[in-house]
């Protein structure tokens, strides 16, 4: 019995060691889509919950659990930000959240690769994204198609492209 406790203690240790909070204040999704052909409208969103549980060595155990708030949009234009919490976009006040859970996390060569389900304007898909490690922070880079999603389908793709690029800076708190 003595045994038990002890290995479950430990196990029990060893998860919550490598369990970390997001660090809001540094953390940010950045992306950039395609306007009128011309141009690019750049933008983040901010506002993240949830948690993580990464260790490069214990993959199968690792975990990513974050919501985004969909209102936290910002491209620095007003006016075109309260279009896209509006229902032509992204309807924030139906779809509050943009949330990612993984299913499982693998390397693959230098990187790796968290694949789940992504939850975006009441939509559920199930994605690969790919992450790098480093200094407690994940990074990373890809590619989203919006009607994918059902964002802005009435607003067809010359004024507005269809893919969107992200980037991800998650900073975590051991």
């Amino acid at each position: 019995m003595k045994n038990t406790l002890l290995l479950f203690s430990l196990i029990l240790i060893q998860l919550s060691v490598f369990s970390q909070t997001i660090d809001k204040s540094k953390s940010m999704v950045y992306f950039k889509i395609g306007n009128m052909g011309i141009s690019n409208v750049k933008g983040t969103f901010s506002g993240f919950t949830g948690k993580v549980n990464f260790n490069p060595n214990q993959l199968e155990s690792a975990k990513i659990d974050v919501c985004i708030d969909a209102s936290s949009i910002n491209t620095k234009n007003k006016k075109r930000d309260e279009h896209l919490r509006s229902e032509d976009f992204f309807e924030v006040v139906t779809y509050p959240t943009i949330c990612f859970t993984s299913d499982k996390i693998t390397k693959s060569g230098e990187k790796y690769i968290a694949q789940g389900k992504l939850t975006l304007h009441g939509v559920t898909k199930t994605i690969e994204i790919p992450l790098t490690f480093q200094d407690n922070k994940l990074t990373s880079f890809f590619t989203l198609d919006r009607f994918d999603y059902k964002i802005g389908e009435d607003t067809g793709t010359f004024m507005v492209g269809t893919e969107v690029e992200i980037a991800i800076n998650c900073f975590l708190i051991p």
